[in-house]
Parts: structure tokens; C-alpha cells; sequence
């Protein structure tokens, strides 16, 4: 099991470019709720069930690559706590 790798603040905001022109170009509505992995060096973005699968599936294909990771339709990955 891989343990999802936290990019530094300057690739997180290139991160969020990059998912923000992907958002532009491609329809992500019927993916809402799965998460979202982007690398900030290649540009590559990554869908599956959680940070942790995608992290595991890149792992088994040899690959260890920092990740930024939200949830499709979500400004963020998860939030501790409950907020009414």
C-alpha cells in the first residue's frame, strides 16, 4: 500500500492550473465524487476511488510521482470534522 506523496505549494498551484484547463476541455460531471490525482511535473491526471488507489495503481506500474489530489466536483480532497 502507497502513501500518497504531497506535492510542494509551488506544484500544488501549477496542480490546480492543470486541472483547471482539463476541466475546460473535458466533461468530468459523470466522474463527480471520484478522486482526482494530477501531477504537477508531467501534466497527467489520474481518476479513481480514493488518493490511495491511484497512488497503489501508479506504484504497480513502477511509478512514485507527487500527486495533487481533489475529489471531482470539490475545490479539495476531504475535510476533517463535520461542518453544518
Amino acid at each position: 500500500m502507497a502513501i500518497p506523496f504531497v506535492p510542494p505549494p509551488m506544484d500544488i498551484e501549477r496542480a490546480k492550473s492543470i486541472w483547471a484547463e482539463y476541466q475546460q476541455a473535458h466533461d468530468v460531471t459523470p466522474l463527480k465524487g471520484q478522486a482526482v490525482g494530477i501531477d504537477p511535473v508531467s501534466g497527467e491526471v489520474h481518476f479513481g476511488k480514493s488518493a490511495l488507489e491511484i497512488s497503489d495503481h501508479l506504484q504497480a506500474e513502477g511509478r512514485r510521482v507527487p500527486l495533487f489530489f481533489v475529489r471531482v466536483g470539490s475545490n479539495y480532497y476531504g475535510r476533517k470534522g463535520r461542518h453544518s
